[in-house]
């Protein structure tokens, strides 16, 4: 069994250190985020619904009845897409989630969460709580809001430079 030093040297079956630990944390994180999006997809999968889905429904329902532009939603998405009109189409063919123009600006549509979009969240929320649950037993409450402040300072100190605007391949072709 590994130490945890070198899980995840192990868990990759990388045979090389990383270059620092800089770099193994970057991975690490990584590596955990893809290991909680298969816990939450597993989870989401038997309501037919994709993690975009969930997130999109869930940022209605806490929109309350005013809804939100379009353009808002996608600003509020836990992992960016950038097709956020053709999830809402998805999302609206269900009947989860409507869409109405904005009487004051034609531009803005708003997206409302449905009463069918609340009945699914209900459903979904016992066995969703009970997997993100099961994915974090090891930690007691002091240790997750470290890693909370953590993550949050890690967020912090990289959302400038993961804009498109700011990235290194921005304007190549």
């Amino acid at each position: 069994m590994a130490t945890i030093d070198g899980s995840l040297q192990f868990e990759i079956k990388q045979s090389r250190p990383f270059r620092n630990r800089r770099e193994e944390v970057a991975l690490a994180v990584l590596r955990t985020a893809d290991h909680l999006r298969s816990v939450v997809t597993v989870a989401l999968q038997p309501f037919g619904l994709t993690m975009q889905q969930y997130n999109v429904l869930r940022i209605l329902r806490g929109a309350g009845e005013r809804g939100l532009p379009t353009l808002s939603i996608a600003d509020r998405m836990i992992e960016r897409t950038p097709g956020i009109t053709r999830l809402l189409d998805r999302i609206e063919q269900q009947g989860w989630a409507c869409r109405e123009r904005c009487t004051k600006d034609r531009r803005v549509v708003y997206a409302h969460i449905t009463d069918a979009g609340r009945e699914l969240l209900e459903a979904i929320e016992s066995p969703l709580q009970s997997a993100t649950e099961a994915s974090i037993p090891v930690f007691d409450e002091d240790e997750i809001r470290n890693l909370l402040q953590l993550l949050a300072r890690m967020r912090q100190a990289t959302a400038s430079m993961s804009t498109p605007a700011n990235s290194r391949h921005a304007g190549t072709k």
